[in-house]
């Protein structure tokens, strides 16, 4: 490709509502431009990159076994009101009607279509396993896309569906999905976790996020320093908390006026956090119910979703609530003789002589034992917490830490959440019918551009990584319209890429050197060669691999033996 042929309108100024480091180098580079709020264009440039994304995962996807499709971006009601979906999505899901007043949907996701196909169109059992992908437009009305395409409103995704017979079957076929999401990944040379995390509204039991490592990820992971475990902060989970020691004093009550926090009466009562509880009262469904933790520690929202008896989505109670239940505002709520439904985090349940709340303004108990004080069913101490840095990992081998990242795939288990509501099943080998379990794999291929860019930058531009680069070789021609010698020596230069299967780009414009470097370092072409008069007296052209090093003369003759090999990407 000749540069100026190509629409390339690259920025010399950060973008004012840019607030990410992808979204600045991608509207500066020339690869996307913004259309509406969380929808983009995306140019030639960004393009390619788009479709390199693309071609690495249908590579491994095809070599895992599963079979490509392509489904509709415009989804009919009546599927999703079979799964109770299209009364449970919130206003993220866009609604419409055509104009014999039918409700569609634009797809956020794919699990109802996918259904809808296997169940008419398999059914035997000797046609499982079977797993089906495809690459394709979704739509998320985002209350606030923001970060380019890392939260955009449309986007592109790879989705997947697996369908088992068995368990073991299906275990199978997720480690075979697991196993081919960290060969995308490491073929796209980033670096990254699988964690373990929350399925959210898919649906469906364990689940893996595949997270890209970068300051600017919106994700907290939590991480064993010492052994294999990772997972989502809003799943992560810490070594099982010691035993409880025996009380050492009575329970007696205190004024503690105007102490409405743990740091208040801590300070008062010269009180550990640790050896403080708070109570915390979030809306139920037949009552308000309590969540108690230990001082130092903060409610895990996920976590206390799923609690029996919490209404979804989680909403924590208003004061005029919770004085009408129990007697008292917030702040000097406790367990001791409370009236309302409530849960024990372990953490807290492990505390011995702890303050608490009296459930009276102005007053708080001290020497409080659980069993001694506070009866406490089995079922009700639960994990309800965020795990805190520097604590013991779940198996105790090390200290959790934390990193941030970008969410890039996800893998579920899903069960029969679909497949049994909608009657997927088939037929066993005794003619009996059987509901599959199903499986979800999706991964943002959009927002994969974007996170590449997170962690290959500097401070003039993008640093591509080969697998992914728009092309392979930049030939930069200095004063190519004037010089009949650089320009013979270029176009050579270019016609040798090309018969060598390199992807290429020449800079045939008129540009000063100057703005030619620029653009070339924002860009970010993994090699770099400069035609130039100086060079050329030589013999030479210069060399600069853009993942860094010093600008250096090579021989013309020898310059593609120099580039050649595993960083470039051979075009069919």
């Amino acid at each position: 490709m000749r540069q100026s042929q190509l629409l390339l309108p690259t920025l010399k100024e950060n973008p004012a509502d840019a607030d990410v480091v992808s979204h600045r180098l991608m509207l500066r580079a020339g690869l996307i431009r913004q259309v509406a709020a969380g929808v983009y264009t995306w140019l030639p440039l960004g393009l390619r990159v788009l479709r390199r994304v693309e071609a690495i995962i249908r590579e491994e996807m095809n070599a895992s076994g599963a079979q490509e499709v392509l489904m509709p971006v415009v989804q009919p009601a009546e599927l999703w009101v079979e799964t109770g979906r299209w009364a449970k999505m919130g206003p993220e899901l866009l609604r419409f009607r055509d104009r014999n007043e039918r409700d569609f949907c634009l797809g956020p996701t794919h699990e109802e279509i996918i259904t809808d196909l296997f169940r008419r169109e398999v059914q035997s059992y000797r046609q499982l396993p079977c797993n089906f992908y495809q690459i394709q437009t979704k739509f998320r009305d985002e209350i606030r896309p923001r970060f380019g395409v890392m939260r955009a409103r449309e986007f592109t995704m790879k989705d997947g569906y697996s369908f088992d017979l068995d368990q073991a079957s299906f275990d199978r076929t997720y480690q075979t999905m697991y196993d081919c999401y960290c060969r995308i990944l490491n073929r796209m040379r980033l670096d990254f976790r699988a964690v373990e995390a929350d399925s959210g509204n898919i649906g469906g039991a364990n689940s893996h996020e595949f997270h890209v490592l970068a300051e600017s990820g919106e994700d907290v992971i939590a991480y064993d320093t010492e052994g294999s475990y990772a997972a989502n902060l809003e799943r992560a989970v810490g070594a099982p908390p010691p035993s409880r020691p025996q009380p050492a004093a009575a329970m007696a009550t205190v004024d503690t006026p105007g102490c409405t926090t743990i740091a208040a009466v801590g300070e008062l009562l010269s009180l550990p956090a640790t050896r403080c509880v708070k109570t915390m009262i979030v809306r139920g469904e037949k009552s308000l119910v309590a969540v108690v933790l230990r001082g130092d520690h903060e409610l895990n929202a996920i976590k206390v979703e799923k609690l029996p008896g919490v209404r979804k989505p989680l909403a924590f109670a208003d004061e005029s609530e919770i004085t009408a239940a129990v007697g008292c505002k917030p702040g000097s709520i406790g367990p001791v003789d409370l009236q309302i439904p409530f849960y024990v985090d372990a953490c807290a349940y492990a505390v011995a002589d702890f303050c608490c709340g009296a459930n009276e303004e102005g007053r708080h108990h001290v020497n409080v034992n659980w069993d001694r004080d506070v009866s406490v069913a089995a079922d009700r101490v639960v994990d309800a917490r965020n795990v805190v840095a520097g604590e013991p990992g779940p198996d105790g081998s090390g200290r959790l830490a934390f990193l941030r990242g970008i969410e890039v795939g996800h893998i579920f288990q899903l069960g029969r959440v679909y497949s049994e509501p909608m009657h997927a099943d088939v037929l066993d080998q005794d003619g009996k019918s059987l509901v599959p379990i199903m499986g979800c794999y999706g991964m943002g291929v959009t927002r994969l551009v974007a996170a590449i860019i997170e962690q290959n930058h500097d401070e003039v531009g993008i640093k591509w990584p080969a697998p992914v680069a728009p092309f392979d070789v930049h030939i930069v021609a200095l004063n190519y319209g004037k010089s009949e010698a650089v320009r013979k020596a270029a176009d050579e230069l270019y016609r040798a890429c090309i018969e060598r299967n390199m992807d290429v780009l020449l800079d045939d414009t008129d540009d000063r050197p100057g703005v030619k470097f620029a653009d070339a370092d924002l860009i970010g072409i993994p090699h770099r060669i400069t035609v130039g008069d100086r060079a050329l007296a030589n013999g030479n052209v210069e060399y600069k691999p853009r993942s860094g090093g010093d600008a250096e003369a090579v021989p013309l003759t020898d310059i593609l033996g120099r580039i050649s090999g595993d960083d470039v990407q051979a075009t069919d």
